[in-house]
């Protein structure tokens, strides 16, 4: 097979931008939200639409399905002595949240600034996009093998994936896994995620009463649910804003150059909000755990009246570092909560579930062909960086085929807005992200 130039194939992928952006638009407009409670039938229309687009790129496709979730797969067989690439990315995406906040229709793509607004746009249809065309970048004729795989359940926890991997191993085997799933250290400057803190997360609900009462009559030496919950809730943190949950494992990240005043830019903190914790922010980010409150179920400001709440519930998130077993953290949040509610109020802990933190080794010739893919791409030398979300489907990837080298990629950078309203992505790192990929090929087939 011809050697292509990286000028060739970097014209290619420009000429090709126009038809991804259509394709990646196309995604957009398909509401595939995986969580209970919305259409199934969309998590189909966005199968199809996502085995078309590999197909039309030049892959063998099929749509699988496990407990009525679709996944697709792709195939492009190796050229002889070839290694094999593995693409993942996943085409569902995660509920809109109030439709008031967003500045446009989440499902309704919109270009402003460069950037593609909607959702999904950077996780991760934008993965399924690139993927397409580091394919048709070579014409559908890849130097090296190409699998592909395109779930649809990863906003829900990916509960089937590990069925999914035993059940097509053979469909799937690869030297090597791209996980588009991750993102760039900031826009026009790639980033190769090798850390990932996990998950462990539980419901606590109080009760202090039977049924409500009045407040006037009775408030005083009756405590209320939710003053019970706040006080147990404050116990998560020190004064400082330290996790305060005993034993979970603390370790340390290279500083890179992210300021604080970058820090706060990326996530609009409001001016008079402080930093919580100690140590280096990609310390506090990656490798030291952070608890979180998702929500709360309790009377509405519009629906409460002067009465002592009898009960009241609450979602606790935590992040654990690598190096933490998720059991044994689950244990410390759940016991530390326990101790915690005051006044004797009656307390029910029930938990959510937990993903596994990761740490990839990241070095090889494998790691070197990405790493020169995307410097050659991007015009600058990737970050080798942490993240501070999970992504426990990295754990099930290891252990279905551990040979293999993982790299964590992806488009989206730190104003994707990912899970929240007016996510969106660079076109330009689309394009850039693209590219890499498809002289990874090149270079992974040694050529």
């Amino acid at each position: 097979m011809k050697t292509q130039a990286p000028s060739a194939i970097r014209e290619r992928v420009r000429d090709l931008m126009p038809g991804l952006r259509v394709d990646l638009e196309t995604l957009v407009r398909i509401p595939s939200i995986s969580h209970p409670g919305h259409d199934p039938s969309q998590l189909g229309r966005s199968a199809s639409a996502t085995e078309r687009i590999l197909r039309d790129a030049g892959c063998e496709t099929k749509i699988v399905e496990i407990e009525g979730v679709p996944a697709v797969l792709g195939h492009i067989p190796a050229p002889a002595g070839a290694p094999t690439v593995l693409l993942y990315a996943h085409h569902d995406v995660q509920p809109t949240g109030a439709r008031t906040l967003w500045h446009s229709e989440p499902f309704e793509p919109i270009e402003k600034n460069g950037r593609l607004y909607g959702r999904g746009t950077s996780d991760d249809k934008c993965g399924v996009v690139m993927h397409a065309g580091a394919i048709r970048a070579h014409e559908g004729r890849t130097p090296v093998g190409v699998r592909v795989f395109v779930e649809g359940e990863e906003e829900w926890g990916s509960p089937n994936l590990a069925k999914f991997l035993s059940r097509y191993a053979d469909d799937l085997r690869a030297d090597a896994v791209i996980l588009a799933d991750s993102g760039n250290w900031r826009t026009g400057q790639p980033g190769l995620t090798l850390s990932l803190r996990g998950i462990v997360a539980c419901d606590i609900e109080v009760r202090t009463l039977d049924h409500a009462v009045h407040s006037g009559e009775f408030g005083g030496p009756v405590p209320d649910a939710l003053t019970v919950l706040a006080k147990t809730l404050a116990t998560l943190h020190d004064d400082r804003g330290e996790v305060a949950v005993a034993g979970i494992v603390r370790g340390k990240a290279d500083p890179l150059d992210l300021t604080e005043d970058e820090l706060r830019k990326q996530v609009g903190m409001r001016p008079g909000v402080k930093l919580i914790g100690e140590g280096g922010i990609t310390d506090r980010m990656w490798m030291k755990p952070s608890v979180s409150i998702l929500g709360i179920d309790a009377p509405k400001l519009t629906e409460s009246t002067n009465q002592l709440v009898p009960s009241a519930k609450a979602r606790v998130s935590m992040r654990i570092p690598p190096g933490q077993d998720a059991e044994a953290a689950m244990k410390a949040l759940v016991e530390h909560l326990r101790r915690h509610v005051p006044w004797g109020a009656e307390v029910t802990l029930t938990p959510r579930g937990h993903g596994r933190p990761y740490k990839l080794a990241g070095d090889g010739p494998i790691y070197d062909a990405m790493r020169k893919a995307m410097t050659e791409a991007f015009g600058r030398a990737p970050v080798d960086m942490g993240a501070g979300g999970t992504i426990p489907f990295v754990a099930d990837f290891n252990q279905a085929f551990p040979k293999a080298a993982l790299l964590l990629t992806g488009a989206g950078d730190p104003f994707s807005n990912a899970h929240s309203e007016d996510e969106s992505v660079d076109l330009a790192d689309v394009e850039r992200s693209t590219l890499a990929e498809a002289l990874f090929f090149e270079y992974l087939a040694g050529r």
